[in-house]
């Protein structure tokens, strides 16, 4: 009998502690979301970041004993409370689909087997001489490492937008930006796309409401903060990262931090 109580007791000790340090209900995640651009030897621009620092950051964390894991798993976390989350969970995103994610990122994800979410805009796809082709997001997407996701269909400033069109043409704009690209996605690569990331981190309640009804269960921005279960489902936040900022201060001391939470390019 003793020895029967001891076992339910270290069950009991199982579920309501371990299963805490796994991830501690949706009240109190703190995972930082990570966005890169584009990747280099040398830094050409201010959305470059060097291949060298990808690696050190990517080897950072590992040796620091963080977890990233697919941003789906933590958006399935947030709006259903599974797969339970590591402690020191991390989120790797990439956004545009610029070449230099083929030829200088993927190396780095291979070597280190870690998962990378890319929001790809698809009108640039296998058109634009700076973006990737459809062939090498399909190659990426078979390594099992890569999810693909929506940047809307060309990436426009809808603040700009919003200011030069008529209601009726923006509104129009914007429907055709979140359905075509999740319709193009969809068809040319395998899986359903139901994550989306705001162009220059633009957004703001109708906006959200219109990418629930297109189909996507989350939208990001770039305000600089760690996802929590607070957060709006169709706003979650996610830091920027530039050449020479790292990401170990960001990690370590996931606390909000100044910004506007847009960008220009």
């Amino acid at each position: 009998m003793v020895r029967i109580l001891s076992i339910i007791a270290g069950i009991v000790f199982f579920i309501f502690f371990r299963g805490n340090e796994l991830a501690g209900g949706t009240a109190e995640v703190r995972v930082p979301v990570l966005v890169y651009h584009r990747f280099a030897a040398t830094v050409t621009d201010p959305m470059t970041v060097t291949t060298r620092e990808f690696r050190e950051d990517v080897a950072w964390l590992r040796d620091n004993r963080y977890t990233v894991i697919p941003l789906r798993n933590l958006v399935d976390f947030l709006r259903r409370g599974s797969p339970l989350l590591p402690l020191r969970a991390v989120v790797i995103t990439v956004d545009d689909g610029h070449r230099s994610v083929w030829y200088e990122m993927l190396p780095v994800i291979r070597q280190y087997a870690i998962p990378v979410t890319l929001f790809i805009y698809p009108s640039a796809i296998s058109n634009a001489s700076y973006a990737l082709t459809w062939a090498q997001l399909a190659e990426m997407q078979a390594t099992g490492l890569v999810d693909i996701a929506s940047h809307t269909y060309w990436h426009p400033n809808f603040r700009t937008e919003r200011k030069r069109l008529a209601p009726a043409d923006y509104e129009a704009l914007v429907r055709m930006q979140l359905h075509k690209s999740k319709t193009v996605l969809e068809r040319r690569l395998a899986g359903k796309i139901d994550l989306l990331a705001w162009p220059f981190g633009i957004y703001d309640k109708w906006l959200g409401e219109e990418a629930e009804k297109a189909g996507y269960a989350a939208a990001f921005t770039i305000e600089r903060r760690p996802v929590t279960g607070a957060e709006k489902i169709m706003a979650l936040p996610r830091y920027l990262i530039v050449s020479g900022h790292g990401i170990r201060k960001i990690v370590m001391d996931p606390k909000p931090a100044a910004g506007k939470g847009e960008i220009t390019r």
